[in-house]
């Protein structure tokens, strides 16, 4: 089961390595501040935002309710990823990375200076919610035009390695997110952070956002870049068709399966980082900043793990490297969780650290595996679509359904299920995508 490392050959010019370099660390960076900013909601949503803009009922109630309102941003992305598709595909990559930056700037800005229950009542939880959907569409938006400036202007033989700068973003967005609020808690009390350190993370991540902001705007695109953008926004005109309606006219069926594939990923990801901090510093009573080391030393690890992997899949395949990491999730499943219940940091380490090789495996060559399964008219929208769906159904009410199992089942072998099951769903597409490009 494989699949060429270059199914769809990239189509640039002969450009200088100093250029494509530029190109991957704007690319990387941008990826890196929106998904910091995505994050610190996710850490926030385990640990306060529950008390304070969701009062009423049990803790546990309020905890579904902050996860709930985590959710909503996923809901939102495929908004962002059909918006910034549709027009990526047609006047280009990087007039949508600014406007994605902007608007997630706006939404974590408003969120760090939002009123609580107590000030302004039902207002601050419709707000926060809001600002969320807010950040949903942004990062929608940003992840299929960050990812295709980087592949679609690799050198020979090497879109894997540069499509994973962009997918460096996420453990570097988990690790400084994860740092902020380590360093708020730290210098606080635990009533201070509950009364404004909290909002630290949020307004800190505008000022990263910013200068990112800055560097899109005022970094020249290579002359060959705006070429390509003008070239594909002829052609569109030219046809008058659009690529959203090309998509689920033609491709709808691969941008199911491309979210099928990768639904197990992004699910265990936001267990692992949001669920399992929720999950044992209220069930089990570990510290939350114990917790939070955790999670960022195994982000840390990432930073080698995925472009490993992606320089791998540039060797012998995407398919291949991309379905080891799916049945590896499968069977740490249940290792991971009955590790995690032992209540000893130690094994949540260890448990997080075997998943996370298992998750960077198939994130690695994720970017170019999603590129190379759409030509270029199409690609931003297609590649996003198929992203954002998986972000839905897996990512976005993983934390939420973990809170549910567990209340239901009393036992944390339901949240291992319910990884299995999705892993079984992302083998099953995988093979399909296999056997579909073997068949060309």
């Amino acid at each position: 089961m494989d699949m060429a490392p270059s199914a769809h050959p990239a189509t640039t010019t002969a450009l200088p390595t100093v250029n494509r370099r530029r190109v991957a660390t704007a690319a990387a960076l941008a990826s890196a501040v929106e998904w910091y900013d995505y994050f610190v909601f996710g850490i926030a949503a385990a640990l306060v935002l529950g008390d304070l803009y969701f009062p009423a009922g049990s803790p546990t109630a309020g905890v579904l309710a902050a996860f709930a309102t985590f959710a909503v941003g996923f809901l939102a992305r495929p908004i962002g990823g059909i918006v910034a598709g549709q027009l990526g595909d047609k006047r280009g990559r990087k007039p949508m990375l600014v406007l994605a930056l902007t608007l997630m700037g706006i939404a974590t800005t408003g969120i760090g200076l939002l009123p609580t229950y107590e000030t302004i009542g039902v207002a601050a939880p419709i707000l926060l919610v809001l600002f969320r959907v807010m950040q949903g569409i942004a990062v929608g938006a940003q992840w299929g035009g960050a990812m295709l400036m980087a592949t679609e202007y690799a050198p020979e033989g090497k879109r894997g390695i540069y499509g994973s700068f962009v997918q460096l973003g996420v453990p570097i967005g988990v690790v400084t997110a994860n740092t902020v609020f380590l360093l708020a808690g730290a210098f606080t009390t635990d009533s201070e952070f509950a009364a404004w350190a909290w909002r630290v993370p949020f307004l800190v991540g505008l000022l990263v956002l910013v200068l990112a902001w800055y560097i899109h705007t005022r970094v020249e695109e290579t002359p060959e870049f705006r070429e390509a953008e003008k070239r594909l926004a002829e052609e569109e005109k030219a046809e008058q068709s659009s690529p959203l309606r090309t998509i689920l006219r033609d491709h709808l069926g691969t941008v199911l399966l491309a979210g099928g594939s990768f639904a197990v990923n992004t699910a265990t990801f936001y267990i692992i980082i949001t669920g399992v901090l929720d999950y044992t510093t209220r069930e089990l009573g570990m510290k939350k900043s114990a917790v939070l080391t955790v999670s960022l030393c195994v982000s840390l690890t990432q930073l080698v793990l995925i472009p490993a992997a992606a320089a791998l899949s540039d060797k012998v395949g995407r398919i291949r490297v991309y379905a080891l990491g799916a049945a590896g999730i499968a069977l740490w499943a249940v290792p991971l969780f009955l590790l995690i219940d032992t209540g000893s940091l130690l094994w949540l380490a260890v448990g997080s650290f075997v998943a996370s090789c298992f998750l960077s495996i198939m994130y690695g060559p994720q970017a170019a595996l999603f590129a190379e399964l759409f030509t270029p008219e199409m690609r931003y929208t297609g590649a996003s679509l198929g992203y954002q769906i998986a972000a839905v159904l897996g990512g976005g009410l993983a934390p939420f359904v973990m809170v549910l199992l567990l209340e239901a089942t009393g036992t944390s072998m339901s949240v291992s299920a319910y990884i299995i099951g999705l892993a079984v769903i992302a083998l099953v597409s995988i093979k399909v995508l296999a056997d579909r490009a073997s068949s060309r």
